[in-house]
């Protein structure tokens, strides 16, 4: 574990439900040997602080590594379901049901004129 501690971190309650959902390392090859809660810190570290990638601080795992586990796990879908876990468990916590069975679309339209200033209104008629 690093020795700093990031405000982007999650704590050991939250590391505790996440770990879970985190997906196993690859059968064969080499062992994993990078610490998932580091890669998931690092990730929350970026997305937090808008920092570039390659400007991580060097007490997290390179970046390199961070980068390809956040692109392949967006990649196969594994931050949505993620996402659909935790809202699931939620849900069942507060006694509703898992998934919800009513939805609400606002697909209001506003249209914009293209003219732009002062061109946009339209002069009166004398």
């Amino acid at each position: 574990m690093r020795r700093k501690r990031y405000t982007s971190d999650v704590t050991d309650e939250e590391w505790a439900i996440i770990e879970r959902l985190i997906p196993p390392a690859k059968t064969g090859g080499r062992p994993r040997t990078t610490n998932m809660r580091d890669v998931v810190d690092a990730i929350f570290y970026v997305l937090k602080t808008s920092c570039q990638w390659a400007n991580l601080p060097g007490d997290f795992p390179p970046y390199s590594t961070v980068f390809d586990y956040y692109t392949q796990w967006r990649k196969n879908k594994v931050w949505q379901s993620m996402n659909d876990a935790l809202r699931e468990e939620v849900r069942q916590a507060e006694g509703r049901q898992a998934t919800p069975s009513a939805a609400i679309l606002d697909s209001q339209t506003v249209k914009t004129t293209e003219k732009g200033g002062r061109g946009a209104s339209m002069a009166a008629n004398s």
